[in-house]
């Protein structure tokens, strides 16, 4: 584990750490937060949305006040593998910085695009050996990271206590951002997307376990209609029986200016589901 850098903030400590994974075969960066005091503390795990890095949480979210008084230690992992030996694309939706949060299982793709195994496997196991966990942990992200959460929420019941989104890919299967990550990282057979569309997925009633989820969405969001299409996962709820709560913001877009105006919300909403016995 190499420390890239270290940084004092509110009190605790932020630092970028960069670990070989086993997962995707690649050097992999991510940052974590740890709350001043002595823990343990539970785990709130951010996944970034197309072209992020693990940068872009902590340059522009404006979480970790929140965090250190709530007593959250937050990790924010990279959205792909990198490197000269990784596959890509010119396209910003496809490739380095568009893992989508799934195992690939398509060349060119499938060697090192593995980011369902790692978000949910490996990179916990690194992280929480590095910060006194409780063993509680959560999830939450935006965008393309918003579908991560919500769909790895889903697709591994009991890991994480709580999800929670900022204008989620809603339905992927359906949208062209999705259509395209899953068309090259799953194949042609469309049959095999329904396992990794968050309304597809709570359709079924994979999210009635779950307890509450809270989904924000502005509604000066310029991918609103084509890409997010949160009435699709409204509907989807209200079928497979799940307790979604989506909160539609006027004025705001898909920005991290948004993101940074319900951080406090969603951090809070996390924070009351991890302490619960």
């Amino acid at each position: 584990m190499e420390v890239v850098s270290r940084q004092t903030v509110f009190g605790g400590t932020l630092r970028f750490l960069r670990h070989d994974s086993r997962a995707t075969g690649t050097p992999m960066v991510f940052s974590i937060f740890v709350p001043p005091g002595a823990g343990p503390f539970p785990v709130l795990y951010w996944l970034s949305g197309l072209t992020c890095t693990a940068n872009n949480f902590n340059e522009k979210a404006g979480a970790y006040r929140v965090a250190a008084e709530l007593g959250l230690v937050i990790v924010a992992p990279d959205t792909s593998p990198r490197g000269a030996e990784v596959a890509d694309d010119p396209a910003y939706d496809l490739g380095q910085g568009a893992g989508f949060y799934v195992d690939a299982t398509e060349a060119p793709w499938a060697p090192h695009f593995r980011m369902e195994s790692y978000v949910t496997d490996e990179l916990i196991g690194v992280a929480e050996a590095e910060a006194p966990g409780s063993g509680a942990r959560s999830i939450f992200g935006h965008s393309m990271g918003g579908h991560g959460a919500l769909t790895l929420a889903m697709r591994h019941p009991g890991l994480y206590r709580s999800v929670s989104a900022f204008a989620p890919i809603a339905s992927p299967s359906s949208c062209p951002w999705g259509r395209t990550a899953f068309a090259a990282y799953l194949g042609p057979d469309e049959s095999l997307w329904s396992a990794h569309d968050a309304s597809l997925l709570m359709a079924a009633g994979k999210a009635r376990d779950l307890g509450a989820i809270l989904v924000d969405q502005g509604l000066a969001d310029g991918f609103l209609a084509e890409q997010l299409q949160p009435d699709k996962l409204v509907l989807a709820a209200d079928v497979g029986g799940a307790a979604l709560t989506l909160r539609r913001q006027a004025g705001y877009d898909h920005s991290y200016y948004f993101i940074q105006s319900f951080m406090e919300d969603h951090l809070a909403f996390h924070a009351e589901r991890l302490s619960a016995r």
